[in-house]
């Protein structure tokens, strides 16, 4: 097929153009910049905004499915900033995929969409979305999301899929994020409980793309519905973080911070970035504390039955790929940023 992926030179975006060009599939590739893999791979590469209508029309002319993985992701900053990227930008794919005639799109979403800042324990795609959320970027992927799904229709399949915490070799965003600040002595334990998450690993979460563009289809038994995709394999948090710290050759997050103190903090942080530094993303957020202090592992049997999704990686196994990775120094520590 031909394939348009919106976000093709970033971490999930560019393990789901390996594999389409491995398969034989012609792909091509949206986003702001230039990538020297993806010409090495002989993508035709379209850079723009998402926020431009005619840049991502012209992209997605003679495609006959699209992967919209580009997003702007993070915990602060201006909310007009996520509104242009993720609900304007996905209105633009939508847009185009109609004016083209392109009949199958994918897109990637969050379980963000339907954190509430309680524990979301084993929960299904039944739960509903929130009234209210504590930063921008769940609340405009939720937006996002809810569109494609509505634009669901006899001529256009939409499918939303909901990976959490993607990690793995070549990660530019999670795994920088937490070494960077176990290196700088700012990786604190939040609280007295350790509560159970669950993530995903890159080649996994790529997978489950690849699974669902092949059922999809207008009138399909996928077609406008959300799949949440994970490892299947929750654990406790600090478990998790101690055992990537382990991966990376540095020891266990020893400090810890109580969970009053680090809520003030948090909402201080953001009063005084959105006011002094509102570009900036600040170091501590009420979300982050609520992610880092609450449980979110979802029941993914959805996702098993009908995309025929079953993570390949292992926990463990994902784990000894990211140390080897680590250990070969192909990792560069670098200023994390949204994708």
């Amino acid at each position: 097929m031909n394939a348009l992926v919106t976000g093709g030179g970033g971490f999930l975006g560019a393990a789901l153009v390996r594999r389409l060009c491995a398969r034989g599939d012609r792909v091509r590739s949206f986003s702001r910049r230039r990538y020297a893999e993806l010409d090495a791979l002989g993508v035709a590469q379209h850079q723009g905004d998402l926020a431009d209508p005619i840049a991502v029309s012209r992209a997605a002319a003679g495609c006959d499915m699209v992967f919209h993985v580009a997003a702007k992701a993070g915990v602060g900053g201006r909310y007009r900033d996520y509104y242009r990227t993720n609900v304007l930008g996905t209105a633009h794919v939508l847009t185009a995929c109609r004016h083209h005639g392109i009949s199958r799109l994918v897109y990637t979403s969050s379980p963000s969409v339907v954190f509430t800042g309680c524990d979301l324990a084993g929960v299904n795609e039944s739960i509903p979305y929130p009234s209210l959320y504590d930063a921008a970027y769940p609340q405009t992927k939720a937006l996002a999301e809810r569109m494609v799904l509505n634009a669901n229709s006899a001529t256009l399949a939409t499918v939303s899929l909901r990976p959490h915490l993607i990690w793995g070799p070549g990660d530019n965003h999670l795994i920088p994020r937490i070494l960077a600040r176990a290196r700088a002595g700012q990786l604190y334990r939040l609280g007295t409980e350790t509560k159970c998450i669950d993530s995903i690993y890159i080649d996994n979460a790529a997978d489950a793309h690849l699974l669902a563009a092949d059922r999809l289809a207008p009138g399909s038994p996928i077609a406008g519905k959300a799949y949440f995709i994970t490892q299947g394999e929750p654990v406790p948090l600090w478990e998790l973080v101690n055992r990537i710290l382990q991966a990376a050759g540095l020891g266990p997050v020893t400090r810890s911070l109580p969970l009053r103190l680090a809520y003030t903090t948090g909402w201080l942080l953001e009063t005084f970035y959105a006011i002094f530094r509102p570009h900036q993303e600040p170091p501590l957020t009420r979300f982050v504390v609520h992610e880092l202090t609450t449980a979110h592992w979802f029941d993914i049997t959805a996702a098993r039955r009908d995309l025929g999704y079953e993570p390949k990686v292992s926990l463990q196994e994902g784990l000894r790929r990211l140390a080897n990775w680590l250990q070969n120094e192909k990792f560069r520590p670098s200023s994390p940023r949204a994708k």
